[in-house]
Protein backbone atom coordinates (compact mmCIF):
# COMPACT_ATOMS: atom_id res chain seq x y z
CA UNK A 1 0.00 0.00 0.00
CA UNK A 2 1.38 3.39 -1.02
CA UNK A 3 1.89 6.06 1.61
CA UNK A 4 -0.16 9.21 1.20
CA UNK A 5 1.04 12.78 1.35
CA UNK A 6 0.70 14.69 4.61
CA UNK A 7 -1.34 17.86 4.26
CA UNK A 8 -0.11 21.11 5.84
CA UNK A 9 -2.07 24.37 5.92
CA UNK A 10 -0.33 27.72 6.10
CA UNK A 11 -1.70 31.23 6.46
CA UNK A 12 1.20 33.27 5.13
CA UNK A 13 1.25 37.06 5.47
CA UNK A 14 3.83 38.55 3.12
CA UNK A 15 5.27 42.04 3.48
CA UNK A 16 7.77 42.38 0.64
CA UNK A 17 9.17 45.84 1.29
CA UNK A 18 11.69 45.53 -1.56
CA UNK A 19 8.88 45.18 -4.13
CA UNK A 20 5.99 46.96 -2.33
CA UNK A 21 3.97 43.73 -2.26
CA UNK A 22 1.70 43.05 0.71
CA UNK A 23 -0.72 40.12 0.73
CA UNK A 24 -2.09 37.22 2.72
CA UNK A 25 -1.97 33.74 1.21
CA UNK A 26 -3.92 30.70 2.40
CA UNK A 27 -1.80 27.77 1.27
CA UNK A 28 -2.09 24.01 1.25
CA UNK A 29 1.15 22.06 1.07
CA UNK A 30 1.11 18.34 0.37
CA UNK A 31 4.31 16.85 1.79
CA UNK A 32 5.29 13.73 -0.14
CA UNK A 33 6.22 10.77 2.14
CA UNK A 34 9.86 11.05 1.05
CA UNK A 35 10.00 14.85 1.50
CA UNK A 36 11.48 16.35 4.66
CA UNK A 37 10.05 19.28 6.60
CA UNK A 38 13.16 21.21 5.59
CA UNK A 39 12.48 20.77 1.85
CA UNK A 40 8.80 21.56 2.24
CA UNK A 41 9.62 24.80 4.06
CA UNK A 42 12.13 25.75 1.34
CA UNK A 43 9.22 25.47 -1.13
CA UNK A 44 7.27 27.87 1.09
CA UNK A 45 10.25 30.25 1.26
CA UNK A 46 10.60 30.18 -2.55
CA UNK A 47 6.93 31.09 -2.88
CA UNK A 48 7.29 33.95 -0.38
CA UNK A 49 10.38 35.34 -2.13
CA UNK A 50 8.63 35.32 -5.52
CA UNK A 51 5.04 36.26 -4.60
CA UNK A 52 5.58 39.87 -5.70
CA UNK A 53 5.79 38.65 -9.32
CA UNK A 54 2.01 38.17 -9.34
CA UNK A 55 1.78 41.98 -9.38
CA UNK A 56 4.96 43.03 -11.17
CA UNK A 57 4.81 40.55 -14.05
CA UNK A 58 1.11 39.75 -14.34
CA UNK A 59 -0.64 42.83 -12.89
CA UNK A 60 -2.33 40.62 -10.30
CA UNK A 61 -3.87 38.38 -12.96
CA UNK A 62 -2.04 35.14 -12.23
CA UNK A 63 -1.83 32.24 -9.82
CA UNK A 64 1.16 31.29 -7.72
CA UNK A 65 0.74 27.68 -6.62
CA UNK A 66 2.55 24.63 -5.36
CA UNK A 67 2.97 21.85 -7.90
CA UNK A 68 3.01 18.10 -7.47
CA UNK A 69 6.74 18.31 -6.75
CA UNK A 70 8.22 14.94 -5.84
CA UNK A 71 5.06 13.13 -6.97
CA UNK A 72 5.55 14.33 -10.56
CA UNK A 73 9.05 15.36 -11.70
CA UNK A 74 7.56 17.11 -14.76
CA UNK A 75 5.67 19.52 -12.51
CA UNK A 76 7.39 22.47 -10.77
CA UNK A 77 7.62 22.74 -7.00
CA UNK A 78 6.07 26.22 -7.33
CA UNK A 79 4.75 27.95 -10.44
CA UNK A 80 3.41 31.31 -11.52
CA UNK A 81 0.91 31.02 -14.35
CA UNK A 82 -0.97 33.89 -15.95
CA UNK A 83 -4.63 33.77 -16.98
CA UNK A 84 -3.72 32.37 -20.42
CA UNK A 85 -2.03 29.35 -18.81
CA UNK A 86 1.44 30.54 -19.74
CA UNK A 87 4.07 29.59 -17.15
CA UNK A 88 5.82 32.81 -16.19
CA UNK A 89 7.96 31.29 -13.43
CA UNK A 90 8.96 27.71 -12.71
CA UNK A 91 10.57 27.12 -9.30
CA UNK A 92 12.51 23.99 -8.37
CA UNK A 93 13.91 23.08 -4.96
CA UNK A 94 16.89 20.82 -4.31
CA UNK A 95 19.69 19.60 -6.52
CA UNK A 96 18.19 18.33 -9.78
CA UNK A 97 20.06 17.03 -12.80
CA UNK A 98 20.74 19.38 -15.71
CA UNK A 99 18.27 17.80 -18.18
CA UNK A 100 15.09 18.48 -16.12
CA UNK A 101 16.29 22.04 -15.53
CA UNK A 102 16.83 22.57 -19.27
CA UNK A 103 13.37 21.11 -19.94
CA UNK A 104 11.85 23.52 -17.41
CA UNK A 105 13.63 26.43 -19.12
CA UNK A 106 11.96 25.45 -22.40
CA UNK A 107 8.50 25.44 -20.75
CA UNK A 108 8.65 28.69 -18.74
CA UNK A 109 9.69 32.30 -19.18
CA UNK A 110 11.96 32.08 -16.13
CA UNK A 111 13.22 29.29 -13.88
CA UNK A 112 14.51 29.70 -10.33
CA UNK A 113 16.27 26.95 -8.45
CA UNK A 114 16.73 26.99 -4.68
CA UNK A 115 19.32 24.53 -3.37
CA UNK A 116 19.84 24.09 0.35
CA UNK A 117 21.56 20.87 1.48
CA UNK A 118 25.08 20.46 2.88
CA UNK A 119 26.15 18.96 -0.44
CA UNK A 120 24.94 21.94 -2.51
CA UNK A 121 28.44 23.30 -3.15
CA UNK A 122 29.66 19.93 -4.46
CA UNK A 123 26.55 19.60 -6.64
CA UNK A 124 27.03 23.14 -8.00
CA UNK A 125 30.69 22.58 -8.92
CA UNK A 126 29.66 19.49 -10.89
CA UNK A 127 26.73 21.04 -12.75
CA UNK A 128 27.59 24.73 -13.12
CA UNK A 129 29.16 24.49 -16.58
CA UNK A 130 26.17 22.52 -17.89
CA UNK A 131 23.79 25.29 -16.80
CA UNK A 132 25.66 28.34 -18.13
CA UNK A 133 23.81 28.29 -21.48
CA UNK A 134 20.39 28.48 -19.76
CA UNK A 135 19.86 32.24 -19.74
CA UNK A 136 16.40 32.14 -18.14
CA UNK A 137 17.74 30.22 -15.12
CA UNK A 138 18.55 31.72 -11.71
CA UNK A 139 20.19 29.58 -9.04
CA UNK A 140 20.10 30.44 -5.33
CA UNK A 141 21.79 28.82 -2.34
CA UNK A 142 19.84 28.89 0.92
CA UNK A 143 22.36 28.61 3.78
CA UNK A 144 22.20 25.22 5.51
CA UNK A 145 21.82 26.69 9.00
CA UNK A 146 18.78 28.70 7.88
CA UNK A 147 17.19 25.80 5.98
CA UNK A 148 17.55 23.50 8.97
CA UNK A 149 16.04 26.13 11.27
CA UNK A 150 13.03 26.37 8.93
CA UNK A 151 12.15 22.74 9.67
CA UNK A 152 11.39 23.75 13.26
CA UNK A 153 8.63 26.09 11.99
CA UNK A 154 6.81 23.25 10.19
CA UNK A 155 3.46 22.37 11.74
CA UNK A 156 0.30 20.89 10.25
CA UNK A 157 -1.39 24.28 10.73
CA UNK A 158 0.86 27.33 10.46
CA UNK A 159 0.39 31.07 10.96
CA UNK A 160 3.47 32.63 9.38
CA UNK A 161 4.69 36.14 8.73
CA UNK A 162 7.20 36.76 5.95
CA UNK A 163 9.03 40.05 5.60
CA UNK A 164 11.37 40.65 2.68
CA UNK A 165 13.75 43.56 3.06
CA UNK A 166 17.07 44.16 1.32
CA UNK A 167 17.06 40.65 -0.11
CA UNK A 168 16.60 38.95 3.25
CA UNK A 169 13.47 37.01 4.15
CA UNK A 170 12.47 36.95 7.81
CA UNK A 171 9.99 34.11 8.35
CA UNK A 172 8.36 33.73 11.74
CA UNK A 173 5.49 32.08 13.53
CA UNK A 174 5.12 34.56 16.41
CA UNK A 175 7.53 32.64 18.65
CA UNK A 176 10.52 31.91 16.39
CA UNK A 177 11.99 33.74 13.42
CA UNK A 178 14.40 32.49 10.79
CA UNK A 179 16.42 34.91 8.64
CA UNK A 180 17.11 33.62 5.14
CA UNK A 181 19.47 35.46 2.81
CA UNK A 182 19.74 33.38 -0.37
CA UNK A 183 23.08 33.62 -2.13
CA UNK A 184 22.72 34.01 -5.91
CA UNK A 185 24.97 31.59 -7.78
CA UNK A 186 23.65 32.25 -11.29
Amino acid sequence: MALKSTIFKANLSIADIDHAYYADHQLTLARHPSETDERMMIRLVALALNAYRVQTECNGDATLTFGAGLSNPDDPDVSLRDFTGRTRLWIEVGQPEDKPIAKACSKADAVSLYCFAHSAEVWWRGIETKLTRLHSLSVYRVPTVASQALAALAERSMQLQATVQEGTLMLGDGKNTVDIEPLRWK
